[in-house]
């Protein structure tokens, strides 16, 4: 009997008598023991090469040997509602654990094609449907052999499940979601002009990003695969700069503001105050953490820009990209221009990477929250050296946006 999901939620059931190790028994708190125990965990579900379930959807499009990328669906071998799998926009409040639990879940049939052939093969008409699919879809998989124990994490995409070739794709009966299938069968719409078509009509960002992925946006003689970390970026990136531009024409903000939440054991305070548009993401990352394991050092990166915007991808990477995307949405919707700074404090408890969403998840949770209100930027200063552990002091020296603040007028 297949294994099942249950509707609404992470909770996984099985039917297959797996064998388990009582998770009290284990630190969860170590990112291998985590590992190995969802590795475990999915193996145990998978007796052969053939896999059935059903894909939030979900495909997956690999950058390494570009432009020769493995392609293919994410599916895991349980049948049922997967679709919460498939959509970071629900998972503001899960923890580390149920988030691996859940997406260590999708295995990963992967076959090797050129990003040109996207619409010259049968896998790109297959994942491109698998995309624009309204709701979770059935496939079968067959692998050339079983999967291997790697569960993929990455600061960029979602978590996912163990990985093999895959010999054979079938794909059940799909329902297409009315708008994306409008885009798709569009191709004298440019990707960019496809993309906030899409999410002016509300679809969610991933959604959006999936279909780029798979290749199913864009002008039809330049429509492409495009890597799975690349359509996220891209996506964030293009759709920031298209609510920026009503944005730079608004009236400054009449007030200063901090937003602040924590999340997975990160601390996140957003500051925003009356000035041209300008964009800051200031990082610290303590000992222990993802990019700072080494070292008994608080490790603090940043990227930023004023008016102008960048010409240069950010040096802090895909996260800048997400985070100017929920500001942006935030000015938009309150219909003023501000300087924002996004201080995020990385703690030990956040032990391995979940993927880009977090940051555009957690920003905008922040911005849901009621904001404090100052009249001047020395209160609001002040009021963000109670709320994050490292010194003010060490925020402002390692922000280019607040040091230009600070030689533009006096605080005081």
């Amino acid at each position: 009997m297949q294994p099942k999901i249950i509707s609404g939620g992470f909770a996984l059931e099985n039917e297959l008598s797996v064998r388990r190790t009582p998770i009290a028994y284990l630190n969860m708190r170590d990112p291998h023991v985590l590992k190995y125990y969802y590795k475990f965990k999915v193996l145990s579900l998978i007796e052969k090469e053939d896999i059935s379930g059903s894909s939030p959807p979900d495909v997956f499009v690999g950058r390494y040997g570009y432009p020769n990328v493995y392609v293919g669906p994410l599916v895991p071998p349980v049948s049922g509602d997967t679709s919460e799998l498939g959509l970071p926009e629900t998972w503001a409040g899960k923890s580390i654990p149920e988030i691996v639990e859940a997406r260590s879940m999708l295995v990963r049939g992967m076959q090797k094609e050129k990003v040109q052939n996207v619409d010259n093969s049968r896998i790109g008409s297959m994942l491109q449907e698998l995309a624009i699919a309204d709701r979770f879809a059935n496939v079968d998989m067959r692998l050339a052999r079983k999967p291997n124990l790697m569960v993929k994490f990455d600061d960029n995409s979602q978590p996912f499940g163990p990985s093999a070739p895959m010999k054979m794709m079938r794909l059940g009966n799909t329902k297409a979601n009315k708008q994306m299938e409008k885009a798709y069968f569009d191709t004298s719409l440019l990707a960019r002009d496809g993309m906030v078509e899409l999410y002016s009509k509300g679809l969610e960002v991933s959604r959006i990003q999936k279909l780029l992925a798979a290749g199913g946006l864009g002008v039809k003689k330049s429509r492409k695969f495009v890597p799975t970390r690349w359509s996220i970026t891209a996506v964030d990136d293009t759709l920031s700069k298209h609510n920026l531009e009503p944005v730079k024409e608004s009236g400054p903000l009449e007030d200063v503001r901090v937003f602040s939440s924590v999340a997975l054991d990160n601390r996140w305070l957003v500051l925003m105050f009356p000035g041209p548009w300008s964009y800051e993401l200031v990082e610290a990352w303590y000992p222990n953490t993802t990019w700072n394991m080494d070292s008994k050092e608080i490790y603090i990166f940043s990227s930023s820009e004023f008016f102008n915007g960048r010409k240069e991808y950010a040096e802090i990477g895909g996260c800048y990209y997400a985070a100017r995307l929920a500001i942006s949405e935030y000015l938009g919707k309150i219909g003023r221009q501000a300087s924002a700074v996004v201080l995020r404090e990385t703690h030990p408890g956040y032990i391995m990477p979940v993927g880009v969403w977090n940051v555009r998840e957690h920003v905008r949770e922040t911005l849901r929250n009621e904001p404090v209100k100052f009249d001047t930027m020395r209160q609001a200063i002040d009021y963000i050296g109670t709320k994050m552990v490292i010194p003010i002091g060490t925020w402002m020296r390692n922000s280019t946006v607040l040091r230009h603040l600070l030689n533009q007028r006096k605080l005081t």
